[in-house]
């Protein structure tokens, strides 16, 4: 099994606009995402802006405690830098949690549930009245990288189909091309596999979910 860092969600809040924006004296409309009814506008700069409980630093330490590294990144070593978006709506709920980017195996909807379990927010205010403002947060997902063994994919609750230049195989057809263990930085995504032309092949029934690994050319 590898090993975690210690803090494998390293969270930095940041804003689409600027971190903070001074009190309208021109009267001009802050920025907005969309122009739509003015309860469902979405801002990215405002006058004061939503809160945490306990703030930035607070929050990060939520992420990091609530996070957990999905089983299949573990296994293959999928790690890097998700991106998330999502709105603080005007009573403090997070909604909308959403990935910019994706680094597969599950991460990105670790991310989102995370996110949307979060407590209620101090709601942004503009003009005297709680507005939905959305933000991106980097969540950073590292694990150790090292070897993979095919032995200890198969004897996981999880089945697995290789993408090699572009043609799928099983594990047991993949280890003959690339042998019982490969380093886990030689693969580029794991993505869930659906099997829809109900290949025989890719059956596995036994397993909790399957995931087709594309390996790096």
């Amino acid at each position: 099994m590898k090993r975690l860092y210690p803090l494998f969600a390293l969270l930095i809040l940041t804003k689409l606009a600027a971190a903070q924006v001074a009190p309208d004296t021109t009267k001009k409309t802050p920025p907005v995402v969309k122009e739509l009814p003015k309860n469902k506008q979405v801002f990215t700069a405002i006058e004061q802006e939503p809160q945490y409980p306990g703030g930035t630093a607070a929050f990060g330490n939520y992420i990091s405690r609530n996070l957990k590294y999905p089983d299949v990144a573990r296994l293959v070593g999928i790690d890097g830098r998700l991106i998330m978006s999502f709105i603080v709506e005007r009573d403090g709920r997070i909604s909308s949690a959403t990935p910019v980017n994706c680094i597969g195996a599950g991460c990105e909807a670790e991310a989102v549930k995370v996110l949307q379990e979060s407590k209620p927010w101090t709601p942004g205010v503009q003009n005297g009245r709680a507005v939905r403002v959305q933000y991106t947060v980097p969540i950073n997902f590292s694990v150790e990288k090292g070897k993979v063994k095919m032995k200890e994919l198969r004897a996981s609750d999880y089945g697995f189909v290789f993408n090699i230049k572009d043609r799928l195989y099983t594990l047991d057809e993949a280890k003959d091309i690339i042998g019982g263990s490969f380093q886990s930085d030689r693969v580029k995504i794991a993505e869930p596999f659906y099997n829809t032309d109900n290949n025989p092949k890719f059956l596995m029934p036994d397993k909790k979910e399957v995931y087709v690994v594309k390996m790096k050319d």
